[in-house]
């Protein structure tokens, strides 16, 4: 468990700065460089495309330079990208950066999940918790962004770039962590050569069309609720208690989902898992109040993640352990490809006379749909 924790920092950099904590510094950054939502969205469909391609890109990574030199590599440049973002104002050049970001947190991603996987194989009746520890990574990345961006914008908006300046010093101390834990792992098993034909995706078909809905869905909310929030009135402090209940409940998804994910042989789990996340989504469409919103916070934080945890432990059930790294990268791609279109559509919604509100409506619907298709999840024939 320390292992996992420790290989956790990985998401923690990929998913919780690199891609979430944009979530917090978009309204600093929409005001000082006078984005419009559609532009704004645009920097998180930037990161989204990167992912696309580091999730293509993944398998060929780990099949030439191995599973966990993929996983140190793509952290250090990472990180390296975040703290690059703070010396710039350039629209171009920081659609670069976050695309080279989501590449690099892509693989960061997949490989990690292909350790955490391999560790998860040893430890028979906590394979779930093992694997939602590892994912939990970004609800670290949450909670310690939520202490300090806020704080930091809420004194002078213009601080942005001191602020992904200090995202990427954080993530290099979290890069050495990082890199001792995987060297503790052992590599996961390759592929057979020839063994292109051993084993079949199409079951998984469901499970696939589930998680493109719910990278739709969930990446809408992210990017976009603290712009809500703050249109309601929300102060500097609720801000940093909301990005914090967010994700000290993310970090706790694991113990809270990893029975339900262990025990649940076809899609139940996950279907559970999204209709969770749809009521933590729909919340702020019907009242602002504080609590609320805590609620919806606490919610959401508590579930997505856990989508993770629930498709990788779906993917270890139907597949042999040498196609784990491929089928992960496989699943990743399709989220790659609803992450890229979410932010940009919303963006659009929010910037027509709906406002905000409307973006996030369709958050809500379209998380719901994923919920209702992943229960048609049968489980593995044998």
């Amino acid at each position: 468990m320390w292992v996992a924790l420790a290989l956790s920092l990985g998401p923690a950099v990929a998913l919780g700065f690199a891609r979430f904590a944009y979530a917090l510094l978009l309204p600093a950054m929409r005001s000082d460089l006078a984005w419009s939502y559609t532009l704004a969205g645009g920097m998180n469909t930037a990161n989204a495309a990167g992912y696309l391609l580091g999730s293509l890109g993944a398998a060929a990574a780990m099949t030439r330079f191995g599973v966990r030199r993929s996983f140190i590599f793509s952290i250090l440049l990472t990180a390296l990208t975040l703290l690059a973002c703070g010396f710039t104002q350039s629209y171009p050049a920081l659609l670069v950066l976050r695309l080279l970001a989501g590449a690099s947190g892509a693989v960061v991603f997949i490989a990690g999940g292909a350790l955490a996987a391999q560790m998860a194989s040893h430890s028979p009746g906590q394979s779930a918790t093992v694997i939602g520890v590892y994912f939990a990574g970004g609800g670290i990345g949450i909670f310690l962004s939520g202490l300090g961006l806020p704080a930091l914008l809420g004194a002078d908006p213009r601080f942005w770039p001191q602020a992904w300046i200090l995202l990427g010093a954080v993530s290099l101390v979290a890069w050495v962590a990082a890199r001792n834990a995987a060297g503790a792992v052992e590599e996961p098993p390759r592929r057979p050569a020839g063994a292109a034909g051993a084993w079949r995706w199409q079951p998984l078909m469901p499970t696939m069309v589930a998680y493109f809905l719910f990278a739709l869905g969930y990446i809408a909310y992210m990017t976009f609720v603290i712009a809500f929030i703050r249109t309601q009135g929300a102060g500097v402090g609720f801000v940093s208690l909301f990005w914090a209940v967010l994700g000290l409940s993310a970090v706790a998804s694991s113990r809270v989902w990893g029975t339900h994910i262990e025990y649940s042989r076809g899609g139940s789990a996950l279907a559970v898992i999204m209709a969770t996340l749809t009521v933590g989504a729909a919340l702020p469409l019907f009242s602002s109040t504080p609590l609320l919103l805590l609620v919806s916070a606490a919610l959401f934080g508590l579930s997505f993640l856990a989508v993770a945890t629930s498709i990788t432990a779906l993917v270890r059930r139907f597949l042999p352990p040498s196609a784990w790294p491929v089928g992960i990268a496989l699943m990743t791609v399709v989220f790659a490809a609803g992450q890229t279109l979410g932010p940009l559509i919303t963006g659009v919604l929010s910037d027509s006379a709906g406002g905000l509100r409307l973006g996030l409506g369709l958050s809500a619907v379209l998380l719901l749909l994923g919920a209702g298709v992943a229960r048609l999840q049968k489980a593995p024939s044998s």
